[in-house]
């Protein structure tokens, strides 16, 4: 059987229009929030805006305009902000992890450091019409940008102490998925790794088979944009290509 390859590197796309509407501080965007084991990319591909963080080196404000690549690594707090129809492209390591939770918003330490009351604070109600659902991401993302504000003042004070509680919170509440996410990590990274490997080998052998395999593949956006936390996301779903052209699977 010819394997069908997952987007390059196990790691997924999406397009991101950054929310316009304003947060609870008057500033347009997304939502707080950090991954525990994933870094993430955004290709900026039109207007303008800002990418605030806050890791152990305390907090930085990033200019973000069209033709600009930034990446951030797990443990680092970003919120996109939009001054202006601010539109990303994200390419996000680990497929697949992102959307099983390695996200952990920003929420007040006390909801954070509960997993029953961050599941609640976190959930989006279900067949719920767009206007219930709009709302609900407002209160979710005003909720993660009241704590963000707090783990900033904290961090300008020389207090990194609450941005220390905030991680320790976030490996609790994954903690209890990394068996599924290590076999998903197998499935993707893990399996592209070792492939990668053996072309090596056979390349360094003079064998050229895998090239007679080559295969083109595509993934449409999906027809209707979903509610991220950082603005309205059409995703790819690169894990289940179409094969364009290439041999015969059987």
């Amino acid at each position: 059987m010819n394997r069908t390859p997952p987007f390059p590197g196990g790691t997924s796309v999406s397009r991101l229009s950054v929310y316009s509407s304003p947060c609870a501080d008057g500033l347009a965007g997304g939502t707080p929030h950090l991954h525990t084991a994933s870094t993430e990319a955004y290709v900026v591909t039109g207007g303008e805006g800002e990418l605030q963080t806050l890791d152990a080196s305390g907090f930085r404000s990033t200019p973000l305009a069209a033709g600009m690549t930034v990446w951030f690594t797990p443990g680092t707090i970003h919120r996109a902000v939009n001054h202006g129809s601010l539109q990303v492209v994200v390419v996000m390591q680990n497929a697949g992890l992102p959307e099983a939770g390695d996200a952990v918003m920003t929420f007040p330490p006390e909801i954070v450091a509960d997993a029953a009351r961050y599941t609640a604070a976190a959930a989006l109600p279900a067949n719920a019409p767009a206007g219930e659902i709009d709302e609900a991401v407002r209160r979710r993302r005003d909720l993660a940008v009241s704590g963000f504000q707090r783990l900033v003042a904290s961090a300008d004070a020389g207090d990194l102490a609450p941005l220390e509680q905030l991680y320790a919170s976030a490996v609790a509440l994954v903690r209890p998925r990394i068996a599924a996410w290590r076999q998903t990590w197998k499935e993707t990274v893990e399996r592209e790794t070792r492939h990668t490997a053996d072309i090596l080998d056979a390349l360094e052998r003079g064998d050229g088979h895998h090239l007679r395999q080559s295969m083109l593949l595509g993934s449409p956006a999906g027809e209707a944009a979903r509610w991220g936390m950082c603005g309205q996301l059409r995703t790819h779903d690169v894990r289940q290509p179409a094969v364009l052209s290439g041999p015969t699977r059987s």
